[in-house]
């Protein structure tokens, strides 16, 4: 039943796309970032496929995706924020969330503070309430929306653009992004640590 569910899901998604282009890319990946598991790696990856047609272009429904990203963490982070999570712990099982998900957002969360927002932006399963616990915390909403749309801009353009070279076998990506998502966001960290200290190396050369 649970395959089903996602299934038609899915094709939910890939509707709201075909029908409302751009905006239902930013209206897909909202519903997928308020803590509803709608998948972005079908979402992303179909986008892609039709930016490989040329219906869109890929840094469009990247930032499309973004931007939907951060309009549905800003729900999710104000359901924390004021209390609705013993809403959501109580009731979301009808809307796929499990309490297992929330407390590996929560532990996350815990771990990494806001960089948590940044990094699990790039893992699965953790980028769909990892804003729920920043709301808990009352993270000050500027780094939360820098760190959303930063994260959110990578994952869907990766997404996105894989879709696009891979063209009609878009599909075949979610296993895979599902699979390799702790190497995704190490890389993703790796790769923002060496550009903080090139940056902060350049900074000193210059003020010297």
């Amino acid at each position: 039943m649970f395959d089903r569910i996602i299934k038609a899901s899915a094709t939910f998604a890939i509707g709201l796309i075909s029908t409302f282009g751009y905006c239902g890319v930013v209206l897909a990946m909202a519903i997928e970032s308020a803590c509803v598991p709608l998948p972005s790696e079908i979402i992303m990856p179909f986008s892609g496929f039709l930016a490989a047609n040329g219906r869109f272009s890929l840094n469009g429904v990247a930032l499309a995706g973004a931007v939907g990203c951060l309009l549905g963490s800003y729900v999710a982070y104000w359901v924390g924020a004021t209390g609705g999570r013993r809403f959501i712990e109580r009731y979301g099982r009808y809307l796929l969330i499990t309490r297992h998900e929330l407390a590996l957002a929560d532990r996350f969360f815990a771990r990494w503070g806001s960089l948590a927002i940044l990094i699990g932006r790039l893992l699965p399963a953790i980028r769909t309430f990892i804003a729920l616990p920043a709301g808990v915390a009352k993270m000050k909403l500027w780094p939360f929306t820098l760190y959303t749309l930063i994260g959110s801009y990578v994952w869907c353009f990766a997404l996105a653009y894989a879709g696009m070279k891979l063209g009609q076998h878009w599909l075949d990506l979610e296993p895979v992004f599902r699979r390799f998502q702790g190497l995704i966001a190490l890389l993703f960290l790796l790769a923002l640590t060496i550009f903080l200290v090139s940056r902060i190396r350049t900074l000193r050369k210059e003020a010297v």
